[in-house]
């Protein structure tokens, strides 16, 4: 099935490079450009893509605000954020705004491909480097915009919260399953009752709660 692809970012070079790249893969078929929030949002209501590939700094609009409007209209669109190392604020505010996870500018193109293809699978994802900084920056001493809250986890049993943690630390399911020595699908069945319990979307969601909760810790 082809991965139907927008591409919005204010920069003409990006799109251009993008779009050349993704046209050696058949699977991948680019059917929009934006160079503006505003243009994203009309053009995901307009050709209905399965994935948008978002930069978070665009004049008028910006990515976050555009991801919001995305993912809560009726479009299934699943959005993945452009950022640089620098931004990782931007990032957090990208998804909590409803991204299925978030791209490195400088990354190789076969991860950003592979990135693409994940998303538009129905998973989440979240570069392991960046993962790795948000944990850091996010778990360090609470923000104003990170009030922890042990209320948002109430109703879920020990091994879950177990889980949750795990999925905050940027654990898979395969992974999950050896840390805690259970097969794979008790970790997905684990994960899928988070989502319901929790009202998550996707696994971003989760590591957001894991994070606000205050399941993540990071050695000092």
């Amino acid at each position: 099935m082809t991965i139907r692809i927008v591409l919005a970012d204010d920069q003409p070079l990006v799109r251009s490079g993008l779009r050349v790249l993704m046209a050696d893969h058949p699977d991948l078929e680019v059917v929009g450009e934006a160079a503006t929030g505003s243009e994203a949002v009309e053009l995901v209501r307009d050709v209905r893509p399965d994935v948008v590939v978002m930069d978070i700094r665009m004049p008028g609009m910006d990515g976050i605000e555009a991801t919001r409007l995305i993912t809560t209209g009726p479009a299934t669109a699943r959005v993945l954020v452009l950022t640089t190392f620098d931004e990782d604020d931007h990032v957090y505010g990208a998804l909590r705004a409803g991204a299925s996870g978030f791209l490195v500018k400088d990354m190789a193109l076969s991860d950003i491909l592979a990135a693409i293809r994940v998303v538009a699978a129905g998973d989440a994802l979240i570069a392991p480097g960046v993962t790795r900084r948000l944990i850091a920056d996010f778990a360090g001493p609470p923000r104003s915009h990170l009030k922890r809250s042990t209320r948002l986890i109430e109703g879920i049993t020990e091994r879950e919260r177990e889980v949750l943690t795990l999925v905050g630390r940027g654990r898979t399911n395969i992974e999950i399953a050896q840390d805690l020595v259970i097969s794979v699908a008790t970790a997905k069945s684990h994960v899928s009752r988070l989502f319901t319990k929790l009202g998550a979307r996707d696994r971003v969601q989760l590591v957001i709660v894991a994070y606000e909760a205050g399941l993540v810790t990071v050695p000092h």
